[in-house]
Protein backbone atom coordinates (compact mmCIF):
# COMPACT_ATOMS: atom_id res chain seq x y z
CA UNK A 1 0.00 0.00 0.00
CA UNK A 2 1.55 3.64 -1.33
CA UNK A 3 1.77 6.21 1.63
CA UNK A 4 3.19 8.56 -0.88
CA UNK A 5 0.20 11.11 -0.48
CA UNK A 6 -0.19 10.09 3.33
CA UNK A 7 0.32 13.69 5.59
CA UNK A 8 2.28 11.55 8.26
CA UNK A 9 4.71 10.41 6.22
CA UNK A 10 5.80 13.94 4.31
CA UNK A 11 8.77 15.99 5.67
CA UNK A 12 8.47 19.49 6.81
CA UNK A 13 10.89 22.07 5.19
CA UNK A 14 11.60 24.94 6.98
CA UNK A 15 9.82 28.26 5.54
CA UNK A 16 13.32 29.73 5.16
CA UNK A 17 16.42 29.35 2.59
CA UNK A 18 18.69 26.57 3.90
CA UNK A 19 21.39 28.79 3.68
CA UNK A 20 19.64 31.19 6.45
CA UNK A 21 19.36 28.06 8.57
CA UNK A 22 21.64 28.37 11.93
CA UNK A 23 24.51 26.28 10.94
CA UNK A 24 23.85 23.54 13.48
CA UNK A 25 20.76 22.56 11.70
CA UNK A 26 21.05 19.26 9.53
CA UNK A 27 19.61 21.07 6.50
CA UNK A 28 21.80 24.59 6.55
CA UNK A 29 23.56 24.54 3.15
CA UNK A 30 25.94 28.06 2.65
CA UNK A 31 24.99 30.54 -0.18
CA UNK A 32 28.29 30.65 -0.64
CA UNK A 33 31.55 28.93 0.94
CA UNK A 34 34.60 30.63 1.43
CA UNK A 35 36.14 29.36 -1.96
CA UNK A 36 32.79 29.73 -3.99
CA UNK A 37 33.82 33.77 -2.78
CA UNK A 38 37.10 33.44 -3.62
CA UNK A 39 36.56 31.58 -6.69
CA UNK A 40 34.12 34.28 -8.00
CA UNK A 41 36.04 37.39 -6.98
CA UNK A 42 38.84 36.02 -8.93
CA UNK A 43 36.32 35.50 -12.02
CA UNK A 44 35.45 39.33 -11.15
CA UNK A 45 39.05 40.66 -11.30
CA UNK A 46 39.76 38.53 -14.08
CA UNK A 47 36.90 39.81 -16.67
CA UNK A 48 37.18 43.48 -15.04
CA UNK A 49 40.69 44.10 -15.54
CA UNK A 50 41.02 44.39 -18.93
CA UNK A 51 38.05 47.02 -18.84
CA UNK A 52 40.33 48.80 -16.08
CA UNK A 53 43.14 49.20 -17.53
CA UNK A 54 41.63 50.08 -21.05
CA UNK A 55 40.05 53.50 -19.11
CA UNK A 56 43.49 54.15 -17.60
CA UNK A 57 44.78 54.45 -21.21
CA UNK A 58 47.03 50.97 -21.50
CA UNK A 59 46.01 48.72 -24.99
CA UNK A 60 47.01 44.99 -25.18
CA UNK A 61 48.79 44.52 -28.66
CA UNK A 62 48.69 41.04 -30.61
CA UNK A 63 51.55 39.39 -30.98
CA UNK A 64 50.49 35.54 -31.60
CA UNK A 65 50.47 35.54 -35.17
CA UNK A 66 46.31 36.49 -35.27
CA UNK A 67 44.42 39.07 -34.19
CA UNK A 68 43.13 39.88 -30.59
CA UNK A 69 39.79 38.39 -29.84
CA UNK A 70 36.90 40.51 -30.18
CA UNK A 71 34.05 41.05 -27.50
CA UNK A 72 31.45 38.61 -28.02
CA UNK A 73 28.28 39.64 -29.08
CA UNK A 74 24.81 38.75 -27.00
CA UNK A 75 23.41 37.52 -30.49
CA UNK A 76 25.94 34.69 -29.85
CA UNK A 77 23.79 32.99 -27.46
CA UNK A 78 25.35 30.87 -25.05
CA UNK A 79 28.94 31.65 -27.43
CA UNK A 80 28.74 35.38 -25.41
CA UNK A 81 29.89 33.47 -22.13
CA UNK A 82 32.17 31.02 -23.90
CA UNK A 83 33.96 33.87 -25.66
CA UNK A 84 34.57 35.56 -22.79
CA UNK A 85 37.37 33.63 -21.50
CA UNK A 86 39.17 34.38 -24.55
CA UNK A 87 38.77 38.20 -24.99
CA UNK A 88 39.79 38.29 -21.44
CA UNK A 89 42.91 36.49 -21.54
CA UNK A 90 43.88 38.71 -25.26
CA UNK A 91 43.66 42.10 -23.32
CA UNK A 92 45.42 41.46 -20.62
CA UNK A 93 47.86 44.31 -20.97
CA UNK A 94 50.88 42.75 -19.74
CA UNK A 95 50.61 39.23 -21.07
CA UNK A 96 53.36 39.59 -23.61
CA UNK A 97 55.71 40.48 -20.29
CA UNK A 98 54.33 37.78 -18.91
CA UNK A 99 55.35 34.96 -21.45
CA UNK A 100 59.11 36.77 -22.21
CA UNK A 101 59.66 36.10 -18.35
CA UNK A 102 58.20 32.75 -18.41
CA UNK A 103 60.27 31.92 -21.53
CA UNK A 104 63.63 33.39 -19.72
CA UNK A 105 62.67 31.93 -16.49
CA UNK A 106 62.38 28.33 -17.89
CA UNK A 107 66.12 29.22 -20.16
CA UNK A 108 67.72 30.07 -17.31
CA UNK A 109 67.06 27.53 -15.16
CA UNK A 110 66.59 24.43 -16.70
CA UNK A 111 68.03 25.55 -20.23
CA UNK A 112 65.29 25.35 -22.24
CA UNK A 113 62.37 26.85 -23.34
CA UNK A 114 59.19 27.29 -22.02
CA UNK A 115 56.55 24.77 -22.82
CA UNK A 116 54.22 27.75 -24.46
CA UNK A 117 51.25 26.33 -25.74
CA UNK A 118 52.16 23.33 -25.79
CA UNK A 119 49.61 20.17 -26.45
CA UNK A 120 50.45 17.42 -23.78
CA UNK A 121 52.99 15.04 -24.94
CA UNK A 122 51.58 11.40 -26.46
CA UNK A 123 53.90 8.44 -25.47
CA UNK A 124 54.94 7.56 -28.75
CA UNK A 125 55.21 8.93 -32.32
CA UNK A 126 52.62 11.31 -34.00
CA UNK A 127 50.20 9.30 -35.66
CA UNK A 128 49.93 10.09 -39.32
CA UNK A 129 50.19 8.72 -42.67
CA UNK A 130 53.79 9.24 -44.18
CA UNK A 131 52.83 8.64 -47.77
CA UNK A 132 49.50 9.25 -48.54
CA UNK A 133 47.16 12.25 -47.96
CA UNK A 134 45.51 11.61 -44.06
CA UNK A 135 41.98 9.84 -43.92
CA UNK A 136 39.21 13.21 -44.53
CA UNK A 137 37.63 15.22 -41.51
CA UNK A 138 34.25 15.41 -41.20
CA UNK A 139 33.24 19.13 -42.63
CA UNK A 140 31.76 21.61 -40.07
CA UNK A 141 29.10 23.65 -41.15
CA UNK A 142 30.64 27.07 -40.85
CA UNK A 143 33.82 28.42 -41.88
CA UNK A 144 36.57 26.39 -40.44
CA UNK A 145 39.00 27.88 -37.79
CA UNK A 146 42.66 29.32 -39.55
CA UNK A 147 45.59 27.25 -38.69
CA UNK A 148 46.69 30.33 -36.38
CA UNK A 149 43.71 30.70 -34.66
CA UNK A 150 43.59 27.18 -33.95
CA UNK A 151 44.60 25.23 -30.31
CA UNK A 152 47.59 23.18 -30.57
CA UNK A 153 46.47 19.26 -30.32
CA UNK A 154 49.05 17.29 -28.21
CA UNK A 155 52.20 16.41 -29.98
CA UNK A 156 52.44 19.40 -31.37
CA UNK A 157 53.87 23.15 -30.49
CA UNK A 158 53.01 26.51 -31.67
CA UNK A 159 56.40 27.30 -32.16
CA UNK A 160 59.57 25.15 -32.85
CA UNK A 161 63.03 26.12 -31.65
CA UNK A 162 64.88 25.34 -34.32
CA UNK A 163 68.97 25.27 -35.16
CA UNK A 164 70.91 28.28 -34.51
CA UNK A 165 68.12 30.11 -33.03
CA UNK A 166 66.00 29.75 -36.06
CA UNK A 167 61.55 29.45 -34.66
CA UNK A 168 59.59 27.63 -37.25
CA UNK A 169 55.43 27.90 -36.63
CA UNK A 170 54.41 25.12 -34.94
CA UNK A 171 50.77 25.30 -36.90
CA UNK A 172 52.84 24.23 -40.17
CA UNK A 173 53.55 20.55 -38.97
CA UNK A 174 49.80 20.22 -37.23
CA UNK A 175 47.57 21.64 -40.79
CA UNK A 176 49.73 18.77 -42.25
CA UNK A 177 49.26 15.66 -39.88
CA UNK A 178 45.99 16.74 -38.68
CA UNK A 179 44.02 18.77 -41.33
CA UNK A 180 40.35 19.20 -41.57
CA UNK A 181 39.86 18.12 -45.18
CA UNK A 182 42.39 15.93 -47.01
CA UNK A 183 44.68 16.86 -50.30
CA UNK A 184 42.20 15.61 -52.66
CA UNK A 185 39.22 17.50 -51.23
CA UNK A 186 41.59 20.65 -51.11
CA UNK A 187 42.41 19.75 -54.63
CA UNK A 188 38.68 19.73 -55.57
CA UNK A 189 37.30 22.53 -53.98
CA UNK A 190 40.36 24.70 -56.24
CA UNK A 191 39.06 22.83 -59.15
CA UNK A 192 35.82 24.13 -58.33
CA UNK A 193 36.87 27.95 -57.60
CA UNK A 194 38.48 28.10 -60.74
CA UNK A 195 35.53 26.61 -62.42
CA UNK A 196 33.22 29.39 -61.52
CA UNK A 197 35.64 32.29 -62.17
CA UNK A 198 36.78 30.96 -65.79
CA UNK A 199 33.91 29.83 -67.09
CA UNK A 200 32.52 33.47 -66.04
CA UNK A 201 35.10 35.11 -68.97
CA UNK A 202 37.56 35.85 -66.14
CA UNK A 203 41.68 34.49 -65.46
CA UNK A 204 41.94 32.34 -62.57
CA UNK A 205 45.44 32.25 -60.13
CA UNK A 206 46.25 30.58 -56.97
CA UNK A 207 49.51 32.01 -55.55
CA UNK A 208 50.77 30.03 -52.98
CA UNK A 209 53.87 31.27 -50.72
CA UNK A 210 55.63 28.45 -48.70
CA UNK A 211 55.83 27.40 -45.47
CA UNK A 212 58.80 29.10 -44.04
CA UNK A 213 59.67 25.13 -43.13
CA UNK A 214 59.74 24.17 -46.49
CA UNK A 215 61.98 26.41 -47.42
CA UNK A 216 64.26 26.32 -44.71
CA UNK A 217 64.44 22.42 -43.49
CA UNK A 218 67.94 22.43 -42.49
CA UNK A 219 67.02 24.96 -39.84
CA UNK A 220 64.47 22.90 -38.09
CA UNK A 221 65.41 20.57 -34.89
CA UNK A 222 66.43 17.12 -35.25
CA UNK A 223 62.78 15.80 -33.45
CA UNK A 224 60.15 18.02 -33.03
CA UNK A 225 56.00 17.29 -33.24
CA UNK A 226 55.08 16.09 -36.65
CA UNK A 227 58.11 15.17 -38.03
CA UNK A 228 57.28 11.60 -38.83
CA UNK A 229 53.94 12.75 -41.18
CA UNK A 230 54.56 17.02 -42.47
CA UNK A 231 57.43 16.37 -44.44
CA UNK A 232 56.11 13.53 -46.53
CA UNK A 233 52.54 15.43 -46.40
CA UNK A 234 54.14 18.68 -47.83
CA UNK A 235 56.15 16.87 -50.44
CA UNK A 236 52.88 15.52 -51.80
CA UNK A 237 50.78 18.80 -51.61
CA UNK A 238 53.60 20.59 -53.89
CA UNK A 239 54.05 17.55 -55.93
CA UNK A 240 49.99 17.96 -57.24
CA UNK A 241 49.49 21.58 -56.54
CA UNK A 242 53.09 22.51 -58.84
CA UNK A 243 51.90 21.06 -61.73
CA UNK A 244 47.72 22.45 -61.40
CA UNK A 245 46.19 24.71 -63.78
CA UNK A 246 46.24 28.18 -62.34
CA UNK A 247 48.31 27.61 -59.69
CA UNK A 248 51.45 29.82 -58.77
CA UNK A 249 54.33 27.83 -57.25
CA UNK A 250 56.29 30.83 -55.51
CA UNK A 251 59.45 28.23 -54.50
CA UNK A 252 61.84 28.46 -58.09
CA UNK A 253 61.53 32.44 -57.82
CA UNK A 254 62.17 32.20 -54.15
CA UNK A 255 64.86 30.00 -54.66
CA UNK A 256 66.34 31.53 -57.19
CA UNK A 257 66.96 34.65 -54.84
CA UNK A 258 67.65 32.79 -51.97
CA UNK A 259 71.05 32.29 -54.17
CA UNK A 260 71.27 35.03 -55.99
CA UNK A 261 71.57 36.55 -52.03
CA UNK A 262 73.86 33.67 -50.53
CA UNK A 263 71.04 33.76 -47.65
CA UNK A 264 67.86 32.65 -46.72
CA UNK A 265 64.55 34.91 -48.17
CA UNK A 266 62.43 34.25 -44.62
CA UNK A 267 63.11 35.55 -41.36
CA UNK A 268 64.30 33.90 -38.24
CA UNK A 269 61.90 34.80 -35.81
CA UNK A 270 58.89 35.39 -38.29
CA UNK A 271 56.38 33.20 -40.07
CA UNK A 272 56.78 35.27 -42.66
CA UNK A 273 59.80 36.22 -45.62
CA UNK A 274 61.94 38.94 -45.82
CA UNK A 275 61.27 42.03 -48.29
CA UNK A 276 63.36 40.21 -50.72
CA UNK A 277 60.75 37.28 -50.87
CA UNK A 278 57.76 40.04 -51.13
CA UNK A 279 59.72 41.47 -54.31
CA UNK A 280 60.44 38.03 -55.40
CA UNK A 281 56.73 36.89 -55.33
CA UNK A 282 55.44 40.18 -56.73
CA UNK A 283 58.05 39.64 -59.33
CA UNK A 284 56.56 36.19 -60.33
CA UNK A 285 52.79 37.08 -59.85
CA UNK A 286 53.69 40.01 -62.66
CA UNK A 287 55.06 37.37 -65.47
CA UNK A 288 52.13 34.60 -64.70
CA UNK A 289 49.80 37.91 -65.36
CA UNK A 290 52.14 39.58 -68.91
CA UNK A 291 55.12 37.16 -69.15
CA UNK A 292 57.92 39.45 -69.99
CA UNK A 293 56.48 42.64 -68.31
CA UNK A 294 59.25 42.55 -65.82
CA UNK A 295 62.00 42.85 -68.05
CA UNK A 296 62.39 46.53 -68.13
CA UNK A 297 62.72 46.74 -63.99
CA UNK A 298 65.09 48.35 -61.77
CA UNK A 299 65.26 47.44 -58.26
CA UNK A 300 67.73 49.03 -55.42
CA UNK A 301 67.70 49.33 -52.18
CA UNK A 302 65.74 52.25 -49.58
CA UNK A 303 65.24 52.41 -45.66
CA UNK A 304 66.06 49.44 -43.53
CA UNK A 305 63.86 49.08 -40.92
CA UNK A 306 63.60 46.81 -38.01
CA UNK A 307 59.99 44.90 -36.19
CA UNK A 308 59.44 42.17 -33.61
CA UNK A 309 59.37 38.77 -34.86
CA UNK A 310 55.79 37.16 -34.68
CA UNK A 311 57.59 33.71 -33.47
CA UNK A 312 59.90 35.46 -31.42
CA UNK A 313 56.41 37.38 -29.15
CA UNK A 314 54.67 34.16 -29.27
CA UNK A 315 57.56 32.37 -27.88
CA UNK A 316 58.58 35.17 -25.33
CA UNK A 317 61.74 36.20 -26.66
CA UNK A 318 63.02 39.79 -27.96
CA UNK A 319 64.06 38.62 -31.19
CA UNK A 320 63.20 41.22 -34.17
CA UNK A 321 63.27 41.51 -37.88
CA UNK A 322 65.64 43.67 -39.87
CA UNK A 323 66.31 44.36 -43.44
CA UNK A 324 65.40 46.70 -46.32
CA UNK A 325 63.13 48.14 -47.94
CA UNK A 326 63.29 48.34 -51.45
CA UNK A 327 62.59 50.63 -54.80
CA UNK A 328 60.65 49.47 -57.81
CA UNK A 329 61.17 51.49 -61.43
CA UNK A 330 59.21 49.30 -63.31
CA UNK A 331 60.18 51.55 -66.30
CA UNK A 332 63.71 52.06 -65.06
CA UNK A 333 62.70 55.75 -64.02
CA UNK A 334 60.32 56.09 -61.72
CA UNK A 335 59.64 54.62 -58.20
CA UNK A 336 56.57 53.28 -57.77
CA UNK A 337 56.69 51.08 -54.56
CA UNK A 338 54.36 53.23 -52.34
CA UNK A 339 54.03 52.47 -48.00
CA UNK A 340 51.08 50.25 -47.39
CA UNK A 341 51.10 49.54 -44.05
CA UNK A 342 47.24 47.55 -44.74
CA UNK A 343 46.17 44.51 -43.12
CA UNK A 344 43.18 44.36 -46.16
CA UNK A 345 40.51 44.07 -43.16
CA UNK A 346 38.19 46.05 -45.94
CA UNK A 347 39.22 46.29 -49.86
CA UNK A 348 41.50 48.85 -50.85
CA UNK A 349 41.68 49.79 -54.36
CA UNK A 350 44.05 51.34 -55.95
CA UNK A 351 44.57 53.14 -59.12
CA UNK A 352 47.70 54.41 -60.87
CA UNK A 353 48.65 56.04 -64.51
CA UNK A 354 49.73 52.58 -66.70
CA UNK A 355 53.68 52.94 -67.90
CA UNK A 356 56.04 50.32 -69.33
CA UNK A 357 56.92 47.38 -66.66
CA UNK A 358 53.26 47.72 -64.81
CA UNK A 359 50.42 44.58 -65.69
CA UNK A 360 48.08 46.65 -67.53
CA UNK A 361 43.77 45.56 -66.53
CA UNK A 362 41.80 45.40 -63.19
CA UNK A 363 42.83 42.84 -60.83
CA UNK A 364 41.33 41.20 -57.40
CA UNK A 365 43.27 39.95 -55.26
CA UNK A 366 42.24 37.65 -52.01
CA UNK A 367 44.64 36.76 -49.63
CA UNK A 368 46.27 36.49 -46.26
CA UNK A 369 48.94 38.04 -43.87
CA UNK A 370 51.39 36.58 -46.75
CA UNK A 371 49.79 39.38 -48.84
CA UNK A 372 49.81 42.60 -46.62
CA UNK A 373 53.92 42.03 -46.23
CA UNK A 374 53.55 42.31 -50.31
CA UNK A 375 51.17 45.48 -50.33
CA UNK A 376 53.20 47.95 -50.54
CA UNK A 377 55.43 46.60 -53.68
CA UNK A 378 51.98 45.65 -55.58
CA UNK A 379 51.91 49.78 -56.78
CA UNK A 380 55.25 48.66 -58.72
CA UNK A 381 53.54 45.74 -60.42
CA UNK A 382 50.04 46.46 -60.96
CA UNK A 383 48.18 49.35 -62.38
CA UNK A 384 44.96 48.80 -61.38
CA UNK A 385 43.80 46.07 -58.40
CA UNK A 386 41.53 45.85 -55.28
CA UNK A 387 43.06 43.83 -52.26
CA UNK A 388 40.58 42.25 -49.86
CA UNK A 389 42.01 39.72 -46.56
CA UNK A 390 39.98 36.75 -47.45
CA UNK A 391 39.31 36.06 -43.88
CA UNK A 392 37.27 38.52 -43.62
CA UNK A 393 35.65 38.34 -47.93
CA UNK A 394 34.01 35.03 -47.22
CA UNK A 395 32.34 36.26 -44.19
CA UNK A 396 29.87 38.06 -47.24
CA UNK A 397 30.55 35.92 -50.19
CA UNK A 398 27.94 38.19 -52.22
CA UNK A 399 29.95 41.14 -51.72
CA UNK A 400 33.27 39.69 -52.33
CA UNK A 401 31.62 38.58 -55.85
CA UNK A 402 30.02 42.12 -56.46
CA UNK A 403 33.61 43.08 -55.89
CA UNK A 404 35.19 40.60 -58.10
CA UNK A 405 32.91 41.13 -61.17
CA UNK A 406 34.46 44.35 -62.54
CA UNK A 407 38.14 42.47 -62.83
CA UNK A 408 39.41 40.69 -65.81
CA UNK A 409 41.36 38.95 -63.33
CA UNK A 410 40.80 36.99 -59.82
CA UNK A 411 43.56 36.12 -58.02
CA UNK A 412 44.16 34.00 -54.79
CA UNK A 413 46.91 34.02 -52.27
CA UNK A 414 46.52 31.61 -49.59
CA UNK A 415 50.11 30.24 -47.88
CA UNK A 416 50.72 26.30 -47.67
CA UNK A 417 49.72 25.96 -44.41
CA UNK A 418 46.17 27.05 -44.81
CA UNK A 419 45.61 24.70 -48.11
CA UNK A 420 46.95 21.68 -46.57
CA UNK A 421 45.07 22.01 -43.34
CA UNK A 422 41.65 22.68 -45.78
CA UNK A 423 41.63 25.69 -43.87
CA UNK A 424 41.12 28.00 -46.61
CA UNK A 425 37.47 29.81 -46.14
CA UNK A 426 37.52 30.56 -49.79
CA UNK A 427 37.36 27.33 -50.48
CA UNK A 428 34.11 26.32 -48.67
CA UNK A 429 31.08 25.70 -50.78
CA UNK A 430 28.82 28.56 -49.82
CA UNK A 431 31.71 30.82 -50.66
CA UNK A 432 32.12 29.59 -53.97
CA UNK A 433 28.29 28.97 -54.69
CA UNK A 434 27.65 32.41 -53.75
CA UNK A 435 30.55 34.25 -54.77
CA UNK A 436 30.13 32.43 -58.57
CA UNK A 437 26.64 33.36 -58.56
CA UNK A 438 28.01 36.70 -58.65
CA UNK A 439 30.38 36.09 -61.58
CA UNK A 440 28.11 34.36 -63.33
CA UNK A 441 25.62 37.26 -63.39
CA UNK A 442 28.23 39.16 -65.18
CA UNK A 443 30.03 37.59 -67.75
CA UNK A 444 33.34 39.33 -69.03
CA UNK A 445 33.70 39.41 -72.43
CA UNK A 446 36.24 36.30 -73.90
Amino acid sequence: MSVQGDPRHRVQLPSVHEALLPREHSLHRPRHGHRQRTALTAAVIFFLTPLLVWTLGARPEAFENRPLAAFPSLSDGWGFFTGLSQWATDHLVFRQDAVRAANGISEGLFGEPAPLDRGQQPQGPVPGNQTTSPQPQPQLPNQPVPVDQQSVLPGFTKVIQGKDDWLFFGMDMQAKCRPDKSLNQVLDQVRKLRGVVESSGRAFLLMVPPDKSTMEPGFLPDSYGGKDCAPAIGAEFWNRFATEPGVLDLRPILNETKQRLGRPVYHKDDTHWSDEGAVSAVRSLSERLNPGVTKPWSISLSVPYSNPGDLALMSGKQGKVTGFRYEIRPDGQENRVKPLDSKFTEPERITSKEIPGVVGGRVMLFGDSFLESTGRYLHAALSNFTAYHYGHAVKDPVRSGKLAVDNDVVVFEAVERNLTSGTAGFLGNEFIDAFGRELAAKPRPR
